[in-house]
């Protein structure tokens, strides 16, 4: 009775290791990411994500390499190197997403429905404390040209309901946006306008940025503007303009439903 030997290509080291690192690169940017949340957002604590998407590139790299050698030498692994392949893909997505951004949008940081006349930021007690002392600074006429033409539906919002009730539905449209509102001052006094401060953080790295809206009386109604600034960085890949545009239809719809 003879006995047939079998003999099993190897596994591909490049395949194995691709799929290791691959997860090791996961886990490692699951960390940094929730590091980042807990502790005071800024710009070196990013640090820690980018080296973590060096693992990912790292990853990437070696499944491909894993794919030439297994070509080459007929060795298993194609399953292990495929696995690393996508998710080292998937983990790319959003820094193609934030490149995307980066290349097409302006870099702006501080977007307002009036680029003539801007709402100001308070310099209460309270709202400097929340933004721990910071006051955005005013913005160049022509960054605010590149904003108009960046975002041309960023514009005032025009309700024909008085500014008392106007003011109301703002206040509201913040809440409901869970932005937390610091304080705000309901239209009249000298200018007749009423204004609300606010806080907003972008949901996945928790960012603070800084609203403040404005509520004035006309003739045939009133008029809200509002102001969004980022606090860190100078490019907001356009989460300012996305955020005051959530607003406005949150606006209407209050409207709507009144």
């Amino acid at each position: 009775m003879h006995r047939r030997l079998v003999f099993e290509e190897p596994v591909s080291r490049a395949a194995l290791w691709s799929r290791r690192l691959a997860w090791f690169s996961l886990a490692v940017l699951l960390l940094s990411v929730l590091v980042f949340r807990a502790g005071e957002p800024s710009l070196q604590g990013l640090a820690p994500i980018l080296g973590a998407y060096g693992f990912v590139l790292l990853a990437l790299l070696l499944s491909v390499l894993a794919f030439i050698r297994i070509w080459q030498s007929g060795h298993r692994g194609v399953g292990m190197a495929a696995q690393a392949f996508a998710l080292a893909l998937l983990l790319l997505a959003p820094a193609g997403y934030v490149g995307f951004k980066l290349v097409t949008l302006p870099a702006l940081n501080d977007i307002s429905t009036d680029i003539d006349d801007p709402p100001a930021f308070s310099r209460s007690r309270v709202a400097l404390d929340a933004r721990k002392g910071r006051v955005p600074p005013d913005v160049s006429p022509e960054l605010r040209r590149a904003q108009r033409q960046a975002y041309p539906k960023t514009l005032p919002i025009i309700l024909e309901v008085p500014a008392e009730m106007a003011f109301d539905i703002a206040r509201r449209a913040a809440l409901n946006r869970g932005w937390q509102v610091l304080e705000s001052a309901r239209p009249g006094g000298r200018s007749g306008a009423g204004r609300i401060e606010a806080v907003a953080r972008t949901r996945l790295l928790r960012f603070s940025d800084d609203i403040t809206i404005r509520v004035r009386p006309r003739a045939d109604g009133s008029r809200i503007d509002i102001r969004s600034a980022s606090r860190l960085g100078a490019h907001d890949l356009g989460a300012n303009a996305a955020r005051i545009a959530a607003f406005a239809e949150e606006v209407e719809l209050l409207v709507e439903t009144r």
